[in-house]
């Protein structure tokens, strides 16, 4: 067990701060984050041009260390020197919270393996801000971040979480929120979600219904902007309805074995005509049977 104080008397290292960035508006940006920003040694920025356009605005002089997934390899060892000779690092990502979609981790898991202190402080995070105002319920929750962009990779993916209780957030291009809420449809059934789009930004919205009230929406309003999709959990119907489904392949799988075909042969007409995965028609055949 690693046990970490947050007294400065007790280290002679510098500390690796980890300092939130708004979303969109800039008036989100902590006084706290703001002084974090102006006293420590360097800044660690996922872009060095977002980042600068942030520190001239609210007249931050510290330099910067460009620090994002392609360099984070070669350079984590550099920025832990650092902070063992005594500097103090403030690592940014573009937007929001650090680590989240970023290199920021591993940083972070090598400076607490070197006894350095982290700090992190509180501020903008986009699936927690849009979460509150979804409508969805707040508790419980889990955050997945950016979901496989495939059709195939995402329906196993739901698949894989049919049956969770949580209320899911997840990031997503304006340019294909239409097909993964379609997937989502075809795996979760027409589940309560809320699309939200531009956060804190001057044409914010959200989009609350069922997956197929939004996407008749959104195919007559196509979006703009960066997304969140935000789903209920399973709230025991989703059950039902993935039975009642079965039970409709398993009657025409039936059907076309009476009619004189082999049971794989039929299984593979009904995945064929309702656009299913043989596989999964294969094993709800046997599950029920």
């Amino acid at each position: 067990m690693q046990v970490q104080s947050s007294f400065k008397g007790q280290h002679v290292t510098g500390s690796l701060y980890l300092v939130p960035t708004p979303i969109g508006n800039l008036e989100d940006m902590t006084f706290r984050s703001i002084e974090t920003l102006k006293t420590v040694d360097f800044i660690c920025a996922e872009d060095t041009r977002n980042t600068g356009l942030l520190l001239k605005h609210f007249q931050i002089e510290t330099k910067q260390i460009s620090f994002h997934e392609h360099n984070a390899y070669e350079k984590i060892p550099d920025l832990i020197d650092l902070l063992k000779s005594g500097k103090s690092l403030a690592q940014v990502s573009d937007a929001g919270m650090p680590s989240i979609s970023d290199p920021g981790h591993d940083l972070v898991k090598a400076a607490i393996a070197e006894d350095i202190p982290v700090v992190a402080l509180p501020g903008a995070s986009a699936g927690i801000t849009a979460l509150i105002a979804s409508g969805l319920a707040p508790q419980p929750h889990i955050f997945y971040g950016f979901l496989p962009r495939k059709a195939g990779q995402q329906k196993d993916f739901f698949q894989s979480k049919l049956a969770y209780p949580e209320t899911q957030i997840f990031y997503e291009s304006p340019y294909r929120v239409a097909d993964t809420l379609a997937n989502m449809l075809a795996v979760y059934g027409d589940r309560q979600v809320t699309v939200v789009r531009e956060l804190t930004k001057l044409y914010e919205e959200y989009q609350r219904g069922r997956i197929t009230e939004v996407l008749d929406y959104i195919s007559e309003h196509p979006l703009k902007g960066e997304c969140l999709l935000i789903v209920a959990g399973q709230d025991g119907t989703v059950q039902t309805d993935q039975a009642n489904q079965e039970v409709d392949i398993l009657e025409q799988i039936n059907q076309l074995i009476q009619s004189g075909k082999k049971p794989n042969q039929a299984i593979k007409q009904v995945a064929k005509e309702q656009g299913l995965n043989r596989q999964e028609v294969y094993n709800a055949f046997h599950r029920i049977e």
